[in-house]
């Protein structure tokens, strides 16, 4: 198996691996569920993965119970990344956002007694809360710090705007937000301001939805409008470029899209998401994929940032999303 490298999380932030676990998936209830995440969890931190990614509303609380009984006995291997603030019904629809700085500390409270952890590595608002300044927000989370709860604070799907003014209340080390072949609108302005005050970058679904791997849509909670009816054979036209170079490398199309993130700068930490066990060498083999100058120009040219087409979220959650 490929070994796992590290990069820095931000320009000031710490040391964490490569790739990062993105531990949505892990919020199946049930004792066969646990089991079957705690093990999936555990493999990856024996494979190298130190930064595991997760919310309190992936499945109301069930994967942050997962991850925290995964890193029982072996806190000192994982930095545990934690989202807050989306409000969730009974069938995991999105119904809202709270940011408000008392249900801040609340959400916190509750995540640090399910991780089993007396402090969270890096504690984000997984949205804005447009009812709440993001000042406020961000100062209860910058609150937490200061009382030993949380170590760093990261922000997740802001603009530039937002991104300085959190970042003018407290140093933002990290920004998590969508970046792959098939999404690459935070080039133009995100990607820059980062950089210039910087905020390492965490890319999520960088497999665009299993757009990039020609998985046919699933139905999940929302129907995103880029896989869906014409728009998904027109781009999975376009992801025919990325088929094609990764047959010719000898490589999945899946691992070169990973790759194709990696290869964007060394402040960049893409998520991956795992299933089972089995699956963590397929996508470590990513870390060893190395791209020519005219390899990344090919795809540059074939994922032009209006390449895609279809929105990446339905209307209703769009709003709540970087733009």
């Amino acid at each position: 198996m490929t070994s796992m490298p590290t990069r820095r999380l931000g320009r000031d932030g710490p040391e964490v691996s490569a790739l990062g676990l993105g531990c949505m998936s892990y919020m199946q209830p049930g004792e066969e569920g646990g089991r079957a995440a705690v093990g999936t969890i555990q493999a990856a931190l024996d494979a190298g993965f130190t930064l595991l990614d997760t919310a309190d509303f992936y499945g109301s609380g069930v994967s942050e119970m997962n991850v925290g009984q995964a890193i029982r006995g072996r806190r000192e291997q994982a930095f545990l990344s934690v989202k807050f603030g989306v409000q969730a019904s009974p069938t995991r629809g999105i119904i809202g956002l709270d940011g408000r700085p008392n249900s801040v500390k609340n959400f916190a409270a509750y995540s640090l007694r399910r991780l089993g952890v007396d402090v969270i590595d890096l504690y984000q608002p997984a949205r804005a809360d447009p009812e709440v300044s993001y000042e406020e927000t961000i100062g209860a989370v910058a609150d937490l710090i200061q009382e030993g709860k949380v170590r760093y604070l990261g922000v997740s799907e802001v603009g530039a705007d937002l991104l300085r003014r959190a970042h003018a209340v407290h140093p933002v080390t990290a920004l998590e937000i969508e970046y792959s072949l098939a999404c690459r609108f935070i080039e133009a302005e995100i990607l820059p301001t980062a950089r210039e005050l910087g905020v390492g970058i965490v890319p999520y679904r960088i497999l665009a939805d299993g757009l990039l791997t020609g998985a046919a849509p699933q139905d999940t909670h929302f129907r995103v409008p880029r896989m869906q009816g014409e728009n998904y054979a027109r781009n999975r036209e376009t992801a025919k470029a990325l088929d094609e170079m990764a047959a010719a490398k000898g490589v999945t199309p899946a691992q070169l899209a990973i790759a194709w993130v990696l290869s964007r700068g060394d402040d960049i930490v893409p998520l991956i998401g795992v299933s089972r066990p089995s699956r963590i060498a397929d996508n470590m083999a990513a870390l060893a994929i190395a791209l020519t100058a005219a390899e990344r120009a090919e795809l540059d040219r074939a994922f032009a940032p209006d390449a895609i087409v279809g929105a990446r979220y339905p209307e209703a959650v769009l709003k709540w999303a970087a733009t």
